[in-house]
């Protein structure tokens, strides 16, 4: 069974879904290559019991692979996607659970254990936009003969949106320090 979103070209939709897999793939690959940082990075949430730490730092980049293999497959991509979603969905809680609180220097674990990026709302919005693109990738799109132009297409944009996600990531890793620039300036 496919999402029927109408309008939405299978072009966009395929686009999409790879792109949210291909940022669950490397979002997992960064935090399996050191699970002990990832686990400190868990354990500084302050959200779960010690004893749940170590296996929850061991299942989420598993999760996220799952996720990501299943959404790309056309047969499990409704499965994927609403994996993705509920995935987005735990890290946002988890990061809104520390803003409320006032912890906004943690690390927020996204990146693994490869750079340091402290806790935002833009997190939590981020993680939204691409709970938007898992749900629009978990539909078959328009129904319609796709070419090679299309599959063209498909990989040139996941690469654009891809381009668009590091970016947008970059300026909201920098905007700390810009911030504390200005101050001392």
């Amino acid at each position: 069974m496919t999402v029927s979103l109408a309008g939405i070209d299978a072009v966009v939709a395929r686009a999409c879904g790879a792109t949210v897999a291909v940022i669950l793939l490397l979002g997992a690959i960064d935090k399996l290559r050191d699970q002990a940082i990832f686990e400190a990075i868990v354990d500084n949430y302050r959200l779960l019991p010690a004893a749940l730490v170590g296996p929850v730092a061991r299942l989420l980049p598993l999760a996220e692979i799952a996720a990501a293999v299943l959404l790309l497959a056309p047969l499990s991509r409704m499965i994927g996607a609403a994996a993705a979603v509920c995935l987005l969905l735990l890290f946002s809680v988890a990061i809104a659970a520390n803003l409320i609180r006032g912890r906004n220097d943690l690390d927020c674990g996204c990146g693994g254990a490869s750079g340091i990026r402290t806790l935002s709302w833009w997190l939590v919005v981020r993680n939204a936009l691409l709970a938007a693109m898992a749900i629009v990738g978990a539909g078959a799109g328009a129904a319609r003969d796709l070419t090679w132009l299309d599959g063209f297409t498909a990989i040139s944009s996941t690469l654009a949106l891809l381009a668009l996600y590091v970016s947008f990531n970059q300026l909201g890793a920098n905007s700390p320090r810009l911030k504390s620039l200005r101050r001392h300036a």
